[in-house]
């Protein structure tokens, strides 16, 4: 798979590990940032994977040609990425709420948990998606749910729905892995 980022590269830790344990099913080919001095082109550096900084879909796009690529997880990469037409039902997304709340263009990080807390709820939790060219419509791979307290602030939530997207994204490659992506994208037809 390709993994693509934004930021401090945390789900791509939580993918190294889970492979170098065997619990993840998926091999890292390259890692792509569109922010140049991502922490998470470091780590993927460290842990052995070619890292790149591109900043447009065609940029990206160019990089990818050069490996066998399956699958390409957004990992907290803050773009609309737009794959190449033979991946283009290949890529998943990770987001911090339980899809349909709390999610579409504007929605990610911090805004979706104080949203959550703002609105009262006693669940959120994680969705991980298909990514197409809208903000978290893709068929939906897995989900998990966590539950609040009264008094959990956005920063107590946002823990908790990471400690699940940690759980529920290897879970999900996994689940593409042994049922096909086909599998997902045509349970939701009609």
């Amino acid at each position: 798979m390709a993994v693509l980022l934004s930021g401090s590269g945390r789900t791509l830790d939580n993918f190294h590990e889970r492979i170098e344990k065997g619990s993840l099913h998926a091999q890292v080919q390259v890692v792509i940032s569109n922010v140049s001095d991502a922490l998470g082109l470091t780590k993927a550096k460290n842990y052995g994977y070619p890292a790149f900084h591109a900043q447009s879909n065609d940029e990206i796009n160019t990089l990818l040609q050069d490996y066998d690529i399956d699958i390409i997880a957004l990992a907290g990469y803050l773009k609309l990425y737009q794959p190449p037409a033979d991946l283009a039902r290949a890529v998943l997304n990770i987001h911090p709420s339980l899809i349909p709340s709390f999610c579409g263009d504007g929605f990610y990080g911090s805004r979706v948990h104080k949203a959550v807390k703002k609105r009262g709820c006693m669940v959120s939790g994680c969705t991980v998606h298909f990514a197409n060219e809208v903000y978290d419509e893709g068929p939906i791979i897995h989900q998990q749910s966590v539950a609040l307290e009264y008094d959990d602030s956005p920063d107590d939530i946002a823990t908790k729905v990471f400690a699940a997207e940690c759980e529920a994204f290897p879970e999900a490659i996994n689940r593409v892995d042994s049922m096909g992506i086909d599998f997902f994208w045509n349970r939701t037809k009609g």
